[in-house]
């Protein structure tokens, strides 16, 4: 999206203006709106928030009457639980049995499972509850849930551009005006998680605002982007009923002659009422929103009036709305950095720090932070909605109370792993290679130690639940291999390293790979430990290069991520514990002894270095030794040379590889020869 340099929100109304004849806002400032620019002060974000999701899925699920209390449980915790059970005083903080000694009438549904045994196939079972040691959670109803309500909306988007689109082609545009079928773009939409999402109206109002003011369409003279857009009608807005409509600022007065800003705001909280009604109409879901002019505002609003309510915010009512909120609920400031502004200026109200200048903040703070803190509490927020937002990994695990010890519970938990994971990767378009994940990696949790393995993924093997599957039991028995494997406290499996597509035809820069890099490839299934999170070590990341930085990515070091699971992929209570736990259980005296390494199909260990690899790579690696070797003797070849003093030396077995690596001769002047490994 178009990024304009910053510029200050137009001044305000006062009582007294009420016969001006042009608005605060220019041409530019529209423009800018058509464009969703961040700088625009016409900009409409709304935030869009499911109420009591999982609650209100199984609501929908069980078809339970609205008035009927309802909290979805896992094992004897509640992960959520809908209004009618709040007003009994029940809470995430309580038990299942303690919600049902407050309201013996409340539904308690436990949340679907897999279980160890019983393949890949999840279920609703009345016992779960009972089986933590042999169910694992899964929220796969919820993510299709999700996905069809995400769907409602975009559908309903959708309908209002094709009305905008329809009233431009009947002739609305025209010499000197802007064309409506022309001049608006699809509203941006970010899924944030399972039950929210941010929508970037912008564009949409743009079209509207044409639609219904004919007076905006009209150049400006000269073409003068800073010319004044004509002041709106001077009437009321009528704002609905149903909104919240967040009082005005101290200093403003609520006037009949609203400018541009307040116009947008209105048709963007009437965009919204209808996507939420689309939302119950068909689906039966609840949504509440908030209205604002950036995400930060628009969050805060739709938590303030749950549920099935929008609250609006416009412009001149940001400063009252932010005023009454403590700063460490505003995004960035809940952690450490929340608590440092506490102890140096001794509040958490945002009305406190707004007395604070910006040279206070500079002196306690560095510059970057003081500038941020000092905007974002005055409701100054530039992030953009990224409609692009896509998942980088997905994870599946299960914490074991009590641990486990024998490769037969192990492969049980795998094959359970590798059906969630892949009933996802469908989900995302793996079998119409939309998108297809090049590593899967091991975690393994012993006690308080983690250890981490990964492998790539053949690409010349269609992905499906046998094969992830087959490469979760070839790092498990490399664990295994090396001792130390049992008790397990806690197993997980994962993908990574998602690309768009899938080619055969391989980048020249993957064969390019300089010495560490090269040593590192050869690494990149070994066990490497540590006292804290597992990390993974991106092999796709060091063979090729994402980011296009011309011949300069040949010489730079190889790149290291660690991908974090998707947030919709932590399940509650049990994924989220994986590296929080520690295990009680010791050893068994039937513990198995360690079992020589099983390789999946598809994939050969090299005998010289260990590696394992798809075994569509065998010759690149194989070359890779040869020139290896090479450079080992040339580097032997020299050093010889110079203890001798004298010609050089034929030193070494005489052999094709000799010839080939003397026949090369000295560089010529002005050239190095660039070393290998």
């Amino acid at each position: 999206m178009p990024r304009s340099s910053p510029e200050p929100l137009p001044s305000s109304f006062s009582s007294g203006n009420s016969l001006k004849q042009e608005s605060r806002y220019t041409h530019r400032h529209l423009q800018l709106l058509r464009q969703s620019s961040t700088a625009t002060p016409l900009r409409v974000i709304a935030h869009v928030d499911l109420d009591a999701f999982y609650a209100q899925c199984e609501m929908v699920r069980l078809e339970t009457p609205r008035t009927v209390p309802l909290a979805v449980r896992q094992w004897d915790s509640l992960i959520a639980i809908n209004y009618p059970a709040r007003s009994f005083g029940i809470t995430r903080m309580i038990s299942a049995s303690e919600a049902k000694n407050l309201c013996p009438e409340i539904v308690l549904q436990h949340v679907a499972t897999f279980r160890e045994g019983e393949g890949g196939k999840w279920a609703y079972r009345d016992d779960a509850y009972r089986r933590v040691n042999t169910d694992k959670v899964c929220l796969d109803p919820y993510r299709a849930e999700s996905r069809k309500i995400l769907k409602v909306m975009k559908d309903e988007i959708a309908r209002w551009h094709s009305e905008i689109a329809g009233d431009g082609q009947g002739g609305l545009g025209g010499s000197g005006s802007l064309s409506l079928s022309s001049a608006t773009q699809q509203a941006g939409i970010e899924k944030a998680s399972v039950d929210e999402v941010f929508i970037d109206l912008s564009p949409l109002v743009y079209g509207v605002l044409l639609q219904r003011y004919p007076e905006l369409r009209a150049e400006p003279h000269g073409d003068d982007r800073t010319t004044p857009l004509p002041a709106p009608p001077t009437t009321a807005l009528e704002w609905n009923t149903g909104d919240c409509l967040v009082d005005l600022d101290e200093t403003e007065t609520e006037v009949d002659d609203p400018d541009w800003d307040d116009v947008a705001t209105l048709i963007g909280a009437e965009i919204v009422r209808s996507v939420r009604k689309a939302v119950w109409d068909k689906l039966s879901y609840t949504c509440s929103a908030g209205v604002a002019r950036n995400k930060m505002i628009a969050k805060l609003g739709s938590a303030c009036n749950k549920p099935d309510k929008q609250t609006v915010v416009r412009n001149r009512a940001v400063q009252n709305f932010l005023g009454g909120y403590k700063f460490t609920k505003i995004r960035m400031l809940g952690g450490k950095l929340g608590d440092q502004v506490t102890a140096l200026f001794g509040t958490e109200q945002v009305s406190d720090l707004l007395k604070v200048s910006l040279e206070q903040f500079r002196a306690k703070l560095d510059d970057d932070t003081a500038n941020w803190l000092f905007g974002i509490i005055r409701g100054e927020d530039r992030s953009e909605v990224n409609s692009r937002t896509q998942i980088k990994s997905m994870l599946s695990a299960k914490s074991f109370r009590p641990s486990i010890n024998t490769i037969d519970q192990a492969d049980r938990w795998l094959r359970i792993f590798a059906a969630d994971i892949y009933g996802r990767l469908v989900e995302d378009g793996v079998l119409e290679h939309k998108r297809r994940p090049r590593t899967v990696a091991l975690h393994h949790r012993q006690g308080a130690q983690v250890r981490s393995r990964q492998i790539p993924i053949p690409g010349s093997s269609p992905i499906d639940e046998t094969l992830l599957f087959e490469l979760g039991k070839t790092l498990f028995r490399q664990v295994i291999t090396d001792g130390r494997a049992w008790p397990c406290a806690n197993l997980s499996l994962s993908v990574g390293g998602f690309e768009d597509g899938v080619s055969k035809n391989r980048a020249i820069d993957s064969f390019l790979l300089r010495g560490e890099q090269a040593k590192d490839a050869g690494k990149a299934t070994r066990e490497w430990t540590s006292e804290g999170p597992a990390e993974v070590q991106q092999l796709s990341e060091k063979r090729r290069k994402i980011d296009d930085s011309g011949i300069k990515r040949f010489f730079s070091k190889p790149s290291q991520t660690n991908p974090q699971p998707d947030p919709d992929d932590a399940e509650p209570g049990d994924a989220k514990e994986t590296l929080e736990e520690h295990a009680s259980a010791t050893p068994r005296s039937d513990e198995l002894s360690p079992q020589p390494a099983q390789l999946a199909p598809g994939l050969f260990t090299c005998s010289r270095c260990g590696s394992v690899l798809p075994e569509d790579e065998k010759d690149e690696h194989d070359d890779w030794h040869f020139a290896k070797d090479l450079a080992d003797e040339d580097r032997q070849a020299a050093s010889t040379s110079q203890q001798a003093r004298g010609p050089p030396a034929q030193a070494g077995p005489s052999n094709s590889r000799n010839k080939a690596s003397r026949s090369r001769g000295k560089p010529e002047k002005g050239q190095t020869r660039l070393t290998f490994g």
